[in-house]
């Protein structure tokens, strides 16, 4: 499987994928796509399948959590993700310019993006910054990653990534997970 998955990407990547998200036709839009494939890990086709109901809480606001239902997920299997502040503060930003049961990322011609469409705008975008190797799955990627070196400090396990990632089984969500070589360096030093 090396040399076949995304590259993960690093902070420093991000920043530029959001700035390049700046300089776009729609970069409300383009800047919601980045976080919700980097903050909160969804692949392109759920990105394409979110709608807005499934982000606005009752009072029509930006809520906490991102419900991805079933309809939008992989294979049926939808889960519930905590919103990262910094897409809370995008999807309020774009949240104006539609209604409830419309989708989140709207087309040049004000419809429903494909799948296919949002793999083409990252292929694109990280063409436009310099990246190589990179893919529609390398946002979702570096957040299982992230997610996985950090869940100790927010005192969860591996299962609590699984869930954020809607993995089936634990097995593919370490499969997604890169090493950290300096860390592996800490670890044998301290035994």
């Amino acid at each position: 499987m090396p040399g076949k998955q995304a590259k993960i990407l690093a902070a420093d990547q991000i920043d530029n994928l959001l700035l390049f998200a700046e300089t776009t036709r729609y970069p409300l839009r383009d800047r919601v796509i980045v976080l919700l494939s980097v903050k909160a890990g969804l692949r392109a086709a759920e990105i394409a399948n979110l709608t807005w109901d499934m982000v606005l809480d009752p009072n029509g606001t930006v809520g906490t959590t991102l419900e991805l239902r079933d309809c939008a997920a992989k294979k049926g299997h939808g889960r519930t993700i905590p919103l990262h502040a910094d897409l809370r503060e995008a999807l309020a930003a774009l949240t104006g310019h539609s209604e409830p049961s419309r989708p989140v990322v709207l087309s040049e011609r004000r419809s429903k993006m494909k799948p296919r469409s949002i793999v083409i705008w990252f292929s694109r975008a990280y063409r436009a910054v310099g990246l190589d190797g990179c893919s529609s799955h390398s946002g979702r990627r570096t957040f299982i990653t992230r997610a996985a070196r950090l869940v100790h400090k927010a005192g969860g396990s591996l299962r609590d990534v699984q869930l954020l990632a809607g993995h089936r089984s634990i097995q593919t969500t370490q499969g997604y997970i890169d090493g950290d070589s300096d860390a592996q360096r800490r670890l044998v030093s301290l035994i």
